[in-house]
């Protein structure tokens, strides 16, 4: 195993104000961390999706910017504590309450909504995905992964492999 030396922990930190170098690899810091959990979904994506599930009600967790549905609820209107109703879409802020979106998705189709339908980082490992994910009636895995917009136009691959999840009301 090699050992770690001040020199190469140097070559490891920060390069610039967002920007960490690993290897000869310069990464987004702000992809790996919860202070941006905005991912705007990709507009192909959302197509497809709306194509075979849709036309889908509410998007419960948007901005003004990035709202896929006729109806949305934006981070002020705080999705989680508002009703969900109809074809709902979901592309949850990816940080650290994510658990907490993947539980209400999983919750709304044993209450009002008609259908559930997430984009989500595919995160085999974590409580939310067991708990909430392995009940869900589908789980779709993303080959490759997608380029999501920011709010400011700017394209971001994401460092994560994807999956569409599907929950529908029990019979």
């Amino acid at each position: 195993m090699r050992r770690e030396t001040s020199a190469s922990r140097r070559r490891h930190r920060k390069t610039g104000p967002a920007l960490c170098q690993w290897g000869s690899a310069v990464l987004n810091r702000s992809l790996f961390s919860s202070a941006s959990g905005e991912w705007g979904t990709p507009q192909a994506v959302f197509n497809a999706l709306d194509a075979e599930f849709g036309p889908f009600d509410l998007d419960p967790c948007a901005t003004v910017e990035n709202a896929k549905c006729p109806r949305y609820y934006t981070q002020e209107d705080d999705g989680l504590l508002q009703p969900w109703y109809g074809r709902v879409f979901v592309n949850p802020p990816y940080g650290r309450a994510i658990g907490r979106w993947i539980q209400k998705c999983h919750a709304a189709v044993r209450q009002s909504a008609k259908l559930v339908v997430a984009l989500l980082p595919s995160r085999t490992d974590t409580a939310w995905w067991h708990d909430y994910v392995m009940k869900a009636d589908e789980i779709r895995f993303i080959r490759g992964r997608l380029s999501f917009t920011r709010d400011d136009g700017l394209r971001i691959r994401a460092p994560f492999p994807s999956a569409i999840v599907v929950w529908r009301p029990p019979c």
